[in-house]
């Protein structure tokens, strides 16, 4: 019997973007077999800031249902794939604030051996998408984790132009996530998975 992966998919998202890529992943990754824990982390913002832009409220909004992300998603998963807008080519603080509190498991070794992989969206076209990306796969190596990056093993990569994660180039809230985006999250996603299962089904024989 093939090998079930557990996928935790866990995201900062502000105005919506990174949580509809989110979706897509955890959609395409429940079709390719894995079993997906989709997770938000904690917001830091005040409520005031939220109500202030329409785009962000609605989005907290429709992501009340979404379960916060703990500590347990990590242990519990195979494979990681982690989500954040760029804030000054750099993950967002919410996102970082969720890393911080991982010291005791990494301490244990209980992150590494591990699939990691990471997307993001951008306000501006070259306004840190791969940088964001990287900073991110810092704390992957950390982690004693695999990095599983997309690269441009797809035609549809070659479009979406970022072989270390999928990434969205909203133009300052004016363009949705669209079908590039979405192949991108949809390859990234299915990647992730197949190595997940590989070196599972490895481990498992050894």
């Amino acid at each position: 019997m093939e090998f079930r992966v557990k996928l935790a998919i866990i995201y900062y998202s502000a105005t919506g973007n990174i949580a509809q890529i989110a979706q897509e992943m955890a959609e395409s990754a429940e079709k390719a077999g894995a079993e997906v824990r989709l997770r938000k982390v904690a917001e830091l913002a005040p409520q005031s800031a939220i109500d202030a832009n329409p785009a962000w409220a609605a989005n907290a909004a429709a992501t009340t249902g979404t379960p916060e992300a703990t500590a347990d998603d990590l242990i519990w998963a195979d494979a990681v794939i982690m989500g954040s807008p760029t804030r000054f080519g750099n993950i967002s603080s919410q996102l970082k604030q969720y890393l911080d509190t991982l010291g005791g498991l990494w301490h244990q070794g209980l992150l590494a051996d591990k699939v990691y992989s990471g997307f993001t969206s951008t306000g501006t076209l070259h306004g840190g998408h791969e940088s964001t990306l990287l900073a991110l796969s810092h704390t992957f190596h950390h982690f004693g984790g695999i990095v599983v990056a997309p690269g441009y093993t797809h035609p549809d990569k070659f479009t979406d132009g970022n072989p270390y994660g999928t990434s969205h180039h909203d133009a300052g809230g004016t363009a949705p996530v669209d079908d590039t985006t979405r192949a991108a999250a949809r390859i990234q996603a299915e990647r992730v998975v197949k190595f997940a299962r590989a070196i599972s089904a490895a481990h498992l024989a050894a």
